[in-house]
This record gives structure tokens, sequence and C-alpha cells, in this order.
């Protein structure tokens, strides 16, 4: 699948300027994933660009955004509010530039939970389902499940992608999550993987064979969720 350089575009956020994408599309593209960074680094972090470039090897275009306290060179991310503007803003355009796909969303930890904040406080437009490269369950060394609360609000399909080495999302709990949310939410633990989807030379793989299996996940899972709505 031919995949061009990514395409930058402008994104304006209701009463807080514009911020940054990169919108990537295949010749021949079948969906689309908007997708957020996670709180310490932003859209261009090489895990972000090997998602979006493996994507795009299997005909899913995405679109990358900044969140404006990234977008400025802050530390500390946006409140809930402005992060979910954010993330409407950017799926809108991503429906505005590529209307004729089936549209997901989801992010790399903190973009994923404020997708998932967003959904369940107002649909977003067009959205089949969400997906989750880590979902932030609770600080480290806090098991908690109460970030989790929100998911009943969202009622489209959601795929967790979580590593079993996990500080920010214990197993045992992440698990509880997805089975209390029932038939809406799938998950797929990698084994040995931590918050950043690493493994151990110890294990035989590699980060980048990691990669893969994550990729041929989001590929199967938006594949039949596409069809499951059609």
């Amino acid at each position: 699948m031919s995949c061009t350089s990514p395409e930058r575009v402008t994104i304006a956020v209701t009463a807080r300027g514009v911020v940054s994408s990169l919108l990537l599309v295949p010749e021949q593209h079948r969906a689309c994933l908007v997708l957020a960074h996670g709180a310490g680094a932003g859209m261009t972090h090489p895990f972000m660009a090997a998602i979006a470039t493996g994507l795009c090897d299997r005909g899913i275009a995405t679109l990358l955004y900044q969140f404006p306290y990234m977008e400025k060179g802050g530390r500390r991310p946006d409140p809930s509010p402005v992060a979910q503007a954010t993330v409407r803003a950017a799926v809108a355009e991503a429906r505005a530039r590529l209307p004729s796909v089936p549209l997901f969303a989801g992010g790399k930890s903190f973009g994923g939970r404020m997708t998932s904040q967003a959904q369940a406080a107002s649909v977003l437009p067009g959205v089949l389902g969400l997906t989750f490269l880590g979902f932030p369950l609770h600080p480290a060394g806090k098991p908690s499940v109460a970030r989790a609360e929100h998911l009943c609000g969202v009622d489209v399909p959601m795929l967790f992608l979580q590593g079993t080495r996990d500080a920010l999302a214990d197993a045992a709990l992440i698990e509880q999550v997805t089975r209390e949310i029932g038939q809406r939410a799938s998950l797929v633990m990698i084994p040995d993987a931590d918050h950043s989807f690493h493994v151990p030379a110890r294990t035989g793989r590699t980060d980048a064979e990691v990669r893969t299996q994550l990729l041929d996940l989001l590929e199967a899972w938006m594949k039949r969720t596409s069809a499951q709505v059609a």
C-alpha cells in the first residue's frame, strides 16, 4: 500500500486557538483512525509515527493531533473540558476530509482516556468505535477503577490493548473493567509489555514485533467493527 508523506493540517479548537495535526492517507483507504497522543509526548513521538505508518501500510488513514498544552510546549496536560473539545475538533476535521470511510477514534494513554470521556459526555458524530493503546486506569502504584467509571456511558465498541506489565493498569483490574462493560469491550493483553509496549530482551521479542501485533489487532478489530455496523 503506497503511503505519501503526512499532510500538515491546522485544527481550530473553540476558544483555544489552533493545534497542529498530521493526516496520513493511503491511496486506497478503507477506514480512518483519529489518534491522540499520551500525556508526556506529542504526535511526532516515534511510537505514534510507527502506528500511523503501519496502519497506512494496511490501508487505514490516521489523523494524529496535538492537545493545546503540547502545542504550546507545556508539560501539564489540559483540563478534561479542553482536551475533550480538542478531541471533538479533530474528529470533525477527519469526518470533513474523509467523509466516505468508517471513522474510529482513540489514543495512547491520556489521549485515549480523553477520547472516551468526550464520547461519554456527548456522542462523537460518525465514530464507530474507540481504541485504547494502554488505557491509564490508575496512577502508578495506586490501583483503582475510578478512571473507568465514565466508560459505562460509552455506547460504541471499544478495543483495549494493554501490556501485562503496565504500571498504570493492573491486569486484574482492567480485566474486571472490561468484563463489567460487557460485549462492547474487547481486551487483548500483550505479554510482558509495559505501558509503552516495551518488552524486555529476555522475552525473545522486540518492541517492533509488539508494534506489529498491535497493528494487526487494530486492523482486524476495525475491519470487524465496520462490517458489524454496515
